[in-house]
């Protein structure tokens, strides 16, 4: 059984990375890597969970929550700075494992990985064929509903007629049209993504700028609400329930490290992709959560779902009459938030696509999967097969299962792969102390260990159904391992 620990040399990893002939196309500067980090963490979740947070958990201090989550988040952004200096190759946690903790580690969190990217991709497009539905009803454009549902959805007509899907048309569109785009090249797709950042960034600016005005700081009193006497709501304890419920409106900076071996300088420019794209979403969560609780009081957002929250609080933004009433000052916001919305989901879709490819390509290169994942494109230099079989794959997962299915999968597969990149820090650290590191993780082993902590504590705390999934999830990888994997690793000769 000496075949499950065995490991890749970093000294091996670093040549490979440096192998510009067979390797990818190194095209991303920090402000891509940047951009590319800021692209994926900030999806429809703040629009959607903060108003729901402080309406149930946390009340005006949903504020704090949101550090506490960013400080949960930078533990492993840390260790994950480190290793993406020290390793610049396509794979993020997959090729870390594999260089600390052996074969078998490795595959098991490239097998976990497909939750997060190719998993969550899906999850997303569905989700952003929901708000395209929306946004176009503004314009009198109405698509069949049986064409924006799978099979097991249905809809209730405005006549009280019901519709069962067929198949969720726009979400396949939004993955077919972002995995083309990959296959044609990063460079573009990072150009993509910057004009996505600027536009989502620009209406959450927007959204702050004009509603600071509106602040009643009487909505601020009481800041942190009495608990009710149960853990969870309001108190002390809101606020961290409040936190892991949040903190995954800030999981997608770890695809940064996917993307290392497109990186023109990797041992410098990686730490600054990862860590300056998770400060640049907390600065903005913060203000965006405190402006939201200040134009309207918490208990409005109780009930409110999808980008109500955020309507409730542009709906506070105006003059009161005699009577009390409020005339919305933006209306038209709403429709600016619905856009922000939609582009923020196309550009996490993208991204998380983009990591896929790159976490396979490597375990193709190692030999635990088919050679036709690491394929390059003669031109493009891009996995371009790869992008086209994940294109299938999530397009026929989009259009036909329903988003609540694997929700929350996506969530601890994320959680998982963050403890294990805190664990090889540590092991690397004690058994390779002298290995160059562009990058230190400060603190070593307490930011690690602080980083495990917290993000088991937020494992735990999912339904035992999510656990269950994961573990059928993993023994179906495992059955490959054994079957195909073990017999094809390049470390077997």
């Amino acid at each position: 059984m000496s075949y499950l620990w065995r490991k890749k040399s970093l000294s091996g990893l670093i040549a490979e990375a440096d192998d510009t002939e067979k390797g990818l196309k190194r095209t991303l500067g920090a402000k891509s890597l940047v951009a590319l980090g800021i692209g994926a963490i900030i999806g429809a979740g703040l629009f959607s969970i903060t108003g729901g947070a402080a309406a149930n958990n946390a009340g005006p201090a949903v504020t704090i929550s949101f550090i506490i989550a960013a400080i949960a988040c930078a533990f492993a952004g840390l260790c994950y700075a480190e290793f993406a200096s020290m390793i610049p190759i396509a794979g993020s946690a997959y090729t870390y494992s594999y260089a600390t903790m052996g074969e078998f580690i490795a595959w098991i969190i490239g097998w976990d990985l497909v939750l997060e990217y190719a998993v969550g991709a899906a999850t997303v497009a569905i989700s952003w064929s929901r708000y395209v539905v929306k946004f176009l009803g503004y314009y009198d454009i109405h698509l069949p509903a049986s064409m924006t549902l799978s099979p097991f959805d249905s809809a209730t007509l405005a006549d009280g007629t019901v519709v069962s899907g067929m198949i969720n048309f726009p979400a396949v569109f939004i993955v077919v049209l972002m995995s083309l785009l990959l296959v044609r090249g990063t460079q573009e797709s990072a150009t993509v993504n910057g004009i996505i950042v600027a536009l989502k960034v620009t209406v959450v600016l927007v959204f702050i700028a004009l509603g600071w005005g509106y602040i009643n700081s009487d909505n601020y009193t009481p800041y942190i609400p009495d608990n009710t006497g149960e853990f969870g709501l309001f108190g002390w304890s809101g606020i961290v329930r409040a936190a892991g419920i949040i903190f995954f409106a800030y999981i997608g900076f770890d695809a940064v490290s996917t993307a290392a071996q497109e990186a023109k300088n990797p041992k410098r420019d990686m730490p600054i992709g990862i860590l300056v794209s998770l400060a640049i979403c907390t600065v903005l969560y913060i203000l965006f959560a405190h402006v939201m609780t200040g134009v309207a009081n918490y208990k409005d957002f109780q009930g409110a779902d999808g980008i109500a929250p955020v309507a409730v609080a542009i709906d506070h933004m105006g003059e009161a009459d005699a009577n009390g009433v409020i005339t919305p000052a933006y209306p038209w916001l709403n429709k600016g938030i619905i856009l922000a919305i939609l582009a923020g989901y196309a550009s996490v879709i993208m991204v998380m696509l983009l990591g896929q490819s790159r976490v396979f390509f490597s375990m193709s290169k190692d030999g635990l999967l088919p050679k036709v994942f690491s394929d390059v494109h003669p031109k493009f230099k891009t996995p371009a097969k790869s992008n086209l079989l994940f294109m299938l794959f999530v397009s026929l997962f989009a259009a036909f299962v329903p988003a609540r299915v694997v929700g929350e999968m996506t969530s601890i597969g994320t959680l998982l792969a963050f403890v294990l990149v805190c664990v090889g820090v540590m092991v690397l650290r004690k058994t390779q102390p002298d290995a160059p590191r562009s990058f230190k993780t400060p603190l070593v082993p307490l930011i690690p260990i602080l980083g495990i902590v917290s993000c088991v504590l937020m494992m735990v705390s999912l339904p035992g159904d999510t656990w269950l999934r994961l573990l059928i999830w993993l023994a179906v990888g495992f059955l490959i391992y054994f079957g195909y994997s073990k017999k094809n690793s390049k470390l077997n000769g």
